[in-house]
């Protein structure tokens, strides 16, 4: 999945001014890493471990960094958010550096090594325990999220957002329409019944750069800004639908080992295909949205062929989803 640039140009020399008001001549001078949709990552030791400062307009996703960070058991690799805080404008957090390769970075043949390990950690994040927090849907770091119940919240992506303004009307100008979104609404809306009221953390941005893995496995699952309450079979459905995304990824890998994960970790989740399907096209209106706002045309009719083809099928029918149980 292509990323996308800052929305908001970052001056150049904020970091560097940063690491020598918080650290002086304890850290060194950061050195850029990757840069995704909302903010930029820099390397830099800090009193001669390493670390890493991200800057960004969303202090929150720093916040529930922090948050997840602190609630993660033995499994999920989430490194520790070390300081965080506001400066010109801009959020930052300073956080352990985990070392590995971006899960986008990764052959076929690797990458599919790596799936086990995966999803064991994705098994791990839905033990998280969740008491003292409410809702469903993507949450705040109080742990409120604004919806009701999980139909609710994933019916909720036909709303514009602040974070995601603007979209129905550069949609409807660009001759495309509403057609789209709407059929997949609806569509979604089909499949509710067959959604579960599980109520546990998702991930819900894993590619991006945002899980790392070495020789081993996972070795780190970073950026949890998007993650929501839910059921947890919605990050299955992630990786379903970026995976054709990447040239050399084979999706018989991914089904293959979604479906041995299943059958060896207990029963296999009940309407399991249809609880894809209607994931698939929440996913795909997302994508939709977010690309129509930021004026990636070409992107935006691959995810309307997505959605008007998802929204066709039967329940639980599309190529997309693993055949078999």
């Amino acid at each position: 999945m292509p990323t996308p640039p800052f929305p908001t140009p970052l001056p150049p020399s904020l970091a560097p001014r940063l690491v020598r008001t918080l650290y002086g001549d304890r850290a060194t001078e950061p050195r850029p890493l990757a840069s995704g949709a909302w903010s930029q990552a820099y390397a830099l030791t800090l009193d001669g471990a390493e670390v890493v400062l991200r800057v960004g307009a969303h202090g929150e996703d720093f916040a529930k960094d922090e948050v997840v960070a602190r609630l993660a058991g033995p499994g999920l690799p989430v490194p520790p958010v070390l300081a965080r805080g506001e400066t010109e404008g801009w959020a930052y957090a300073v956080s352990g550096r985990v070392r590995g390769t971006a899960l986008d970075d990764l052959s076929g043949e690797a990458v599919a090594r790596t799936l086990p390990s995966l999803l064991r950690a994705l098994d791990a994040a839905a033990r998280v325990d969740l008491a003292g927090t409410s809702g469903y849907g993507i949450w705040t770091p109080d742990g409120r999220a604004p919806h009701a119940s999980w139909p609710e919240a994933l019916l909720a992506i036909g709303t514009e957002t602040p974070r995601v303004p603007g979209w129905r009307a550069a949609l409807v100008d660009s001759g495309i329409g509403l057609g789209p979104v709407e059929a997949g609404l609806s569509a979604l809306a089909a499949l509710t019944p067959c959604l579960p009221d599980a109520r546990r953390l998702i991930h819900g941005d894993l590619l991006s750069r945002n899980v790392l893995a070495g020789e081993a496995g996972i070795t780190g699952v970073l950026d949890w800004g998007n993650a929501l309450y839910g059921d947890p079979l919605y990050d299955a459905a992630w990786l379903l639908h970026w995976w054709p995304w990447y040239p050399g990824w084979r999706p018989g890998d991914l089904h293959a080992a979604l479906l041995t994960h299943w059958r060896a970790t207990g029963p296999t989740p009940a309407h399991w295909r249809e609880r894809l399907h209607a994931y698939l096209l929440h996913i795909a209106l997302d994508a939709l949205a977010y690309c129509s706002y930021r004026g990636r045309w070409d992107e935006v009719r691959a995810h309307v062929g997505t959605v008007l083809t998802l929204a066709s099928a039967g329940g639980g029918e599309s190529v997309l989803i693993p055949a078999g149980a």
